[in-house]
C-alpha cells in the first residue's frame, strides 16, 4: 500500500512539474488522435449523410457493413496497416511504417466506421418534415441536406466525440504500426504498457491519470451534447 501511495505521489509530481517526457507523450497522443478524428470526420460525415439521405442500390448492405466495422479489433487494423505499409506492401515505397502518419492511418480506420454509422443514425432520425419544409421553401438539394445536418448536429457531435474516445484509448493498432519509439511514436497508451512492464510505475500512473482525465472530459462532453439534444427534441 505504501509503495502504491508513493507511486501516485511521484506521478502527481511529474504532472504538476510539467515533466518534458510526459508532456511530449501527451502532445503526440493528441496530435495523432486529433488528426485521425479530423480525417474521419471529413470523410465520415458526408458518407453518413449519403447513407441517410440518398437511396441507392446496395445501401442496406453498406449500412450493415459500416455497423459491422464499428467493432473492428484494433490488432486486426494494425496488422492490415502494417502489411499495407511494410517494405513489401503496396504502399511500402512511402516509408510510413513506424511513424506518426502510420498511426494516424490506423486510428482513422478505427474511427471512420463510428463516425459514419452514428452520423447516419442521427440524420435518419431527423423528422421528415424538416426536408419537406426545406423543399416547400424552394431549397436546393444541397440546402436541404444542410438543413437536415443542422437539425442532426447534436447526434453528429456525439458521433465525433465517441470516435475521439475510441482512438484516444486505443493501443493495439498503433503499437503494431508505430513501433513505440521513444520521442517519436510513443503515445500515452503504449507508454503505459511499456513502463508497466519495466516497473516504472510513476510515469505509467501519471499517464494513466491524464488519460482518465481526458476520458472523463470526453464522456462529460458526450453526456452534455446528448442531454442538449434530448431537451431540444422533447
Amino acid at each position: 500500500m505504501e509503495s502504491l501511495l508513493q507511486g501516485f505521489n511521484e506521478a502527481l509530481k511529474l504532472i504538476f512539474h510539467l515533466d518534458q517526457t510526459l508532456f511530449g507523450i501527451i502532445v503526440l497522443s493528441l496530435k495523432v488522435s486529433g488528426s485521425a478524428l479530423l480525417i474521419s470526420t471529413a470523410i465520415g460525415l458526408p458518407a453518413g449523410a449519403l447513407l441517410g439521405l440518398k437511396p441507392f442500390p446496395g445501401r442496406d448492405l453498406a449500412i450493415s457493413g459500416v455497423n459491422t466495422l464499428m467493432g473492428l479489433p484494433p490488432v486486426v487494423v494494425g496488422l492490415f496497416v502494417y502489411l499495407l505499409l511494410s517494405r513489401k506492401g503496396p504502399l511500402g515505397f512511402m516509408g510510413l511504417l513506424y511513424s506518426p502518419p502510420a498511426m494516424i492511418i490506423a486510428q482513422t480506420i478505427l474511427a471512420l466506421p463510428i463516425v459514419i454509422a452514428l452520423c447516419h443514425s442521427a440524420i435518419r432520425n431527423v423528422e421528415p418534415i424538416i426536408r419537406q419544409a426545406a423543399r416547400t421553401l424552394g431549397a436546393t438539394s444541397g440546402q436541404e441536406t444542410l438543413a437536415v445536418i443542422r437539425e442532426a448536429r447534436y447526434g453528429i457531435l456525439s458521433a465525433i466525440i465517441a470516435a475521439f474516445g475510441r482512438v484516444m484509448a486505443e493501443v493495439g493498432a498503433i503499437l503494431i504500426v508505430g513501433g513505440n519509439i521513444a520521442g517519436y511514436t510513443r503515445v500515452m497508451t503504449t507508454t503505459i504498457a511499456l513502463e508497466t512492464d519495466k516497473g516504472n510505475f510513476e510515469l505509467a500512473l501519471a499517464l494513466g491519470i491524464i488519460l482518465l482525465t481526458i476520458s472523463f472530459i470526453i464522456n462529460a462532453a458526450l453526456h452534455g451534447v446528448q442531454k442538449r439534444g434530448s431537451v431540444k427534441t422533447s
